[in-house]
Formats: structure tokens, C-alpha cells, sequence
């Protein structure tokens, strides 16, 4: 029987760019406790806590909380495709924002001669906001208010909106909008 393989907790975090800081507070709550402790107390990893660090680093990077992690770990693994569709959402709502910051740019351009400093303000409000990652809940509040927002337009004010819309799109590139195209049909799983 081959000896498994052990990591220190310099070793570990040195070989997967976390920091020894972020593994102390993985295991003060509990997310990766190691396997076992040198006789000074070192922390040592074994190959099966590299797999739980690469779940948790996974499940971070598609937004979710340490609390939340630590739920689906302790429920034996959430289900793959639930995680990916709230990524897709987060992902969605970024694009969507993303496009909302490029018209703004874009009106910001046509305007170069005299800009508002309110415009700027707003700007950076929304590029802001827009790099910060989005609970499942944001999400859902922002589609709420979107819905309700909507609700009170005239048809007017709709018109005008979609008008505005396709204003944007035409300002954009064809290769633009092929590469938005493209994005968005493998983020929503379509195949090419």
C-alpha cells in the first residue's frame, strides 16, 4: 500500500496560490479541517482535502458565500446544476450591466465636449456595482423592481426604451455582436 501524500500548510498554499491566512479560516469554520497535525501542531493536508479545497474554491468563484459552502458541503454536495444556474444568472445580470455600462460610455463619447461631472459619477456607480459579485437574492430583487418599474411605464416610455436599445445594438460592431451572441448561447448552454 503507497503512503498518500501530505502538504504542510505553506506547501499547500504555495502550490494553490490560497493564502495560509484564507486555509487558518476555511478550518476555524470548519470547511477544511485538516487531516492531521505534526507534533508542533503544523497542519498537514491530505489528497482528499486538496479535492474539498478545489470544491470550496469552485463554489466561491461561482459566487456563493462561505455559509452557504459550508451548507452544501455539509449536505454531502449541492447539486451541480442548481449551482450553474444561479452562475448563469449572476452571469446574465453582468452581461446585462455590462451593456447598460457600454451605452453609458457610448452616450458619455457623443457628449466628450462638455461632460456632466454627474455623469461620470454615475459612471463609476455603475462600473461599481457591476464588478461586485451578485447573491442569488440581488438578483431576484433586481427583477422584482425591474418588473415593477416596468409595470408603471407607459407604452410610450416602453417604446422608447426599446428604441434606445436598438440604438445601442446598432452602434455596436457586427463582430460585437456576434462575440455577444456567441457569449450568451454558451453561457445558456445552446450549442453553435
Amino acid at each position: 500500500m503507497t503512503e498518500q501524500q501530505e502538504w504542510r500548510i505553506g506547501e499547500l498554499a504555495r502550490a494553490t496560490r490560497v493564502t495560509v491566512r484564507a486555509l487558518h479560516h476555511y478550518d476555524r469554520l470548519g470547511l477544511l479541517v485538516p487531516s492531521s497535525r505534526t507534533a508542533g501542531g503544523h497542519r498537514c493536508y491530505t489528497g482528499d482535502d486538496v479535492r474539498r479545497l478545489h470544491t470550496i474554491l469552485a463554489l466561491r468563484g461561482f459566487g456563493l458565500p462561505l455559509r452557504d459552502i459550508a451548507a452544501a458541503l455539509a449536505a454531502g454536495g449541492e447539486d451541480p446544476r442548481e449551482i450553474l444556474r444561479r452562475q448563469l444568472a449572476e452571469t446574465e445580470e453582468r452581461i446585462r450591466q455590462a451593456q447598460q455600462v457600454r451605452i453609458s460610455l457610448l452616450g458619455l463619447l457623443s457628449r466628450l465636449d462638455r461632460p456632466e461631472p454627474s455623469q461620470f459619477v454615475t459612471l463609476i456607480e455603475e462600473m461599481v456595482t457591476m464588478s461586485q459579485p451578485l447573491t442569488p437574492e440581488q438578483i431576484e430583487e433586481m427583477n422584482r423592481t425591474r418588473r415593477e418599474w416596468a409595470s408603471q411605464l407607459s407604452e410610450e416610455e416602453l417604446a422608447e426604451m426599446s428604441r434606445k436599445r436598438a440604438e445601442a445594438r446598432a452602434a455596436m460592431t457586427d463582430e460585437q455582436l456576434a462575440d455577444m451572441q456567441r457569449t450568451r448561447a454558451r453561457l445558456m448552454g445552446a450549442t453553435e
